[in-house]
């Protein structure tokens, strides 16, 4: 079975990564060392953006 392409690009998640204050395990571990919630707190993270962005190109 083949891993699903990402969808967040790698400096997107690195933004949010240093952001929500776990990028130095990124860069010591990879993604693979950083915790379940830390994930889960990206995709938040990610959505909100997502959602921020859309509501700015609505007003425009």
């Amino acid at each position: 079975m083949s891993r699903r392409r990402g969808i967040m690009s790698e400096r997107l998640k690195e933004e949010i990564a240093k952001e929500l204050g776990f990028y130095d395990t990124v860069q010591k571990e990879g993604w693979g060392g950083i915790k379940a919630r830390d994930a889960g707190n990206m995709v938040k993270r990610a959505v909100e953006m997502a959602e921020q962005q859309l509501v700015r190109d609505k007003s425009e």
